[in-house]
């Protein structure tokens, strides 16, 4: 990876790129400093502090704690995030909007438009959700109209800004820019996660052997942790698909080989998005309200917080933790029946007269490309449960709150430098074709 950035640099027009990425990510930075007019910028943080769960831990970490503080970039890219899982679902059951999909860039271009105006508009739901129900409970210093307007406009423009610069980036810098701008955020929490760690394990050691011990293991665990979701984003099966020959005109075309690489991670970290929305919903609905938790719903709602996992004082809360493993692996096997067609494939690769070896065309080999990705699938959601389960481990067992680099984070850390270190490569191959042909 080193290699690859320093070899980009020594490229003018990669390293315009790169220095515009940067600079757009400074300014993200800044933004993430800037305080909200009429805001009581220690409101949330306060309000965190006193609940005892982590069910705002991820959204906190997305935002690179632009939330608790309350910045103008107060909600982030997670409003575009939102809206873009809700046009591809859409995608799939509006036929006009998967006809539109179909139809190249143009089509393409029009449902980015479409995930524009329905981030803006999510954006403008959740700044006025939070303006006004928090408003009056000491989010404002002053409850009324004008402040409210301001609240509302200020985290709105916010949201529509960071798309606007993730796209910019996109066009203009490397990498997907949407991504690069949730990994900066998520990356600016590592120092009080690293703070946190040397304070729980090493700072609290009873001599230095023991101190030097614990630092080996966190970063044996860290270090195992990283190369498992490497290879568990790389990792692939490869269908061969031979073709076979045809007369076009006067000469024998085709009968080559290619294959059909299936990700074994196929959903990506969606699923696990999902489940922990799903788990965490009532939660967040339940800590507006006084709840008694020894009654029946109080127990449920701790049942369903993460917090309250792995702990060995409570072991009978840890079901949830088995409902939210269970969770994910259904979200694993929905998300990718939405996303990848297997007739439409092999319907496909018939037209364009290809087959898999040993395998007949049509449904045939449908049937046989279902059966391999139900296979695949599980293997990658049983991935997914390790790097979900570890940092829940880690919390329950010694009562720290989860880490922001750990779990669903470190999927989309690992997943986003492998794609912009892609994408740098890719630049530099693409130059040097340039450059052999002006020769």
């Amino acid at each position: 990876m080193l290699k690859t950035l320093r070899d980009a640099f020594r490229i003018k027009d990669i390293r315009k790129k790169l220095l515009y990425t940067f600079m757009m990510l400074v300014v993200i930075r800044f933004g993430s400093e800037l305080p909200i007019p009429g805001v009581n910028t220690s409101y949330f943080a306060d309000f965190f502090a006193r609940q005892s769960g982590d069910a705002f831990g991820f959204f906190n970490a997305m935002t690179g704690g632009s939330f608790t503080s309350m910045s103008v970039f107060a909600l982030s890219i997670t409003p575009y995030i939102t809206s873009s899982i809700i046009i591809q679902l859409m995608t799939i059951a509006i036929p006009k909007l998967e006809e539109m999909q179909k139809e190249g860039e143009d089509g393409r271009r029009k449902i980015t438009e479409y995930t524009r105006y329905l981030t803006v508009a999510l954006a403008l739901v959740e700044s006025i959700a939070m303006a006004v129900g928090f408003g009056g409970q000491g989010l404002l210093l002053e409850f009324n109209a004008l402040s409210v307007v301001v609240a509302v406009a200020t985290m709105t423009a916010g949201s529509a800004l960071l798309m606007w610069i993730g796209e910019r980036i996109t066009e203009n810098g490397v990498g997907n820019g949407i991504s690069i701008v949730l990994l900066f955020n998520i990356i600016s929490s590592l120092p009080n996660d690293i703070n946190t760690l040397y304070t729980r394990f090493i700072a609290s050691a009873q001599n230095i052997p023991v101190a030097v011990v614990s630092a080996l293991v966190i970063l044996a665990v860290i270090a195992a942790m990283v190369v498992f979701v490497i290879v568990l984003q790389d990792a692939q099966r490869k269908i061969p698909v031979q073709y076979s020959q045809k007369m076009q005109g006067r000469r024998m075309v085709g009968g080559q080989s290619s294959s059909i690489p299936l990700k074994v991670n196929t959903a990506g970290v969606i699923p696990v998005i999902f489940a922990s929305s799903l788990m965490s919903f009532p939660v967040v609905i339940a800590q507006f309200f006084t709840v008694d938790y020894t009654s029946i719903g109080g127990k449920i709602l701790l049942m369903l917080n993460s917090s309250s996992w792995c702990r060995p004082e409570m072991p009978v809360y840890s079901i949830g933790l088995v409902i939210y493993l269970v969770l994910i692996v259904v979200f694993a096997y929905f998300y990718t029946s939405i996303t990848f067609n297997p007739l439409e494939v092999a319907n496909n690769i018939k037209k364009q007269g290809g087959f898999i070896p040993g395998i007949r065309p049509g449904k045939p080999t449908s049937d046989y490309l279902n059966s391999i990705l139900n296979y695949i699938v599980f293997i990658g959601a049983c991935g997914l449960i390790i790097v979900s389960i570890v940092p829940i481990l880690v919390s329950g067992l010694f009562n720290i709150s989860q880490l922001s680099f750990a779990g669903t984070s470190l999927i989309i850390i690992v997943g986003v430098i492998l794609e912009t270190i892609k994408a740098i490569e890719s630049q530099m191959l693409v130059r040097n074709y340039k450059g052999f042909l002006n020769d």
